[in-house]
């Protein structure tokens, strides 16, 4: 059965481009040291003072204390986009403050003491943002976070000092990137203040078409600001990607390509991650276009359920390659053929 909680379940506004938004607030308890100078007993400490503030602030969030998972358990919090790889990496003195919708997350003891998440459908960084500072300021009033009136908020990274705020949209675009579109924005982004990337893979080879952009700017410029910038940049590739979808998908060679995917996908008994998110790809264009009977917003929650790590989360254990192949076509033939 699927994890049928996640926000990775739901179509939102510009849906056929954009996947999601989220917002992340890296912050600090004044007067405690950064996580890097905390032994694992002292993280504890801050552990418990944050569950308490957020226990006062009645926010419904479950603690999870990292020590206790499955490694894969761990991995497959990132594969949903919930922590970092980095929170994964490591266990100890760690816990993730996680909403049952899986759209609030908080990493406590990364680089920072607390590490605010927050995730909507489509294009809505607005709301994201809204619902994240309402969190950082409740929180704030319990704990009291470093700032200083210059600089902005004070955080381990000096790339994180100022407003400590990271904005991005998860983008689905296939047209663009298979027509070689994205390679040559992704290197003129940089002078935009932004980070593009793969959200699976890197840039260069960014599984299933998926791409991340995120600001790269966090002081000098307000949060409302990098919010209407990224979300100006977000409308535009979403145009660009929609225009040249449109003559994209009139090419047979790319309706046959979107005919085989459906293909493999529906007799599949084994399917790797990568056949997996290719083939997707191409029936998620196909699907916005109406030339499959699909849903596009089902085939985001393949991209993401389907991964190694949640899977093994799926099948509650380690599971081989070859398991893992075999499970992930079945489910895939399921959730894509059963009406």
């Amino acid at each position: 059965m699927l994890l049928d909680s996640g926000w990775y379940h739901n179509a939102g506004e510009q849906g056929d481009t954009v996947i999601s938004s989220r917002v992340r607030l890296a912050r600090n308890i004044s007067s405690v040291p950064f996580p890097v100078r905390l032994n694992v007993n002292r993280k504890n400490e801050i552990n418990e003072k944050i569950c308490s503030a957020v226990y006062k602030c009645q926010l419904p969030l479950n603690a999870i204390d990292m020590s206790r998972l499955y490694g894969y358990e761990a991995v497959s919090l990132a594969e949903r986009h919930l922590i970092t790889p980095e929170f994964a990496s490591v266990s100890d003195g760690r816990v993730l403050l996680l909403s049952q919708d899986e759209k609030i997350s908080i990493m406590l003891n990364e680089n920072d003491h607390i590490r605010i998440q927050v995730i909507e459908e489509g294009l809505s960084p607005e709301k994201a943002a809204e619902k994240a500072f309402e969190i950082d300021s409740l929180l704030d009033g319990e704990l009291q976070f470093a700032f200083d009136r210059r600089f902005g908020f004070l955080n381990q990274s000096p790339r994180d000092i100022g407003t400590g705020m990271r904005v991005s949209v998860m983008m689905h675009l296939p047209a663009l990137s298979k027509t070689g579109a994205m390679s040559k924005f992704a290197s003129t982004a940089a002078k935009l203040g932004l980070t593009v990337r793969g959200a699976y893979g890197d840039s260069t080879d960014p599984k299933g078409d998926i791409y991340r952009l995120s600001n790269n700017v966090v002081m000098g410029i307000s949060e409302s600001q990098a919010v209407s910038n990224l979300k100006s940049i977000a409308l535009q590739l979403a145009t660009k990607e929609r225009r040249t979808a449109e003559e994209f998908v009139r090419d047979i060679s790319v309706k046959d390509r979107i005919n085989r995917s459906m293909g493999l996908l529906s007799s599949a008994v084994l399917l790797s991650v990568d056949e997996m998110m290719e083939a997707l790809s191409w029936v998620r264009l196909g699907a916005v276009y109406s030339l499959v009977d699909i849903k596009p917003q089902t085939v985001n929650s393949l991209f993401v359920t389907m991964q190694p790590a949640t899977l093994n989360v799926l099948a509650g254990t380690k599971l081989s390659s070859v398991q893992g192949d075999e499970i992930r076509a079945k489910i895939v033939r399921e959730k894509l053929y059963t009406k």
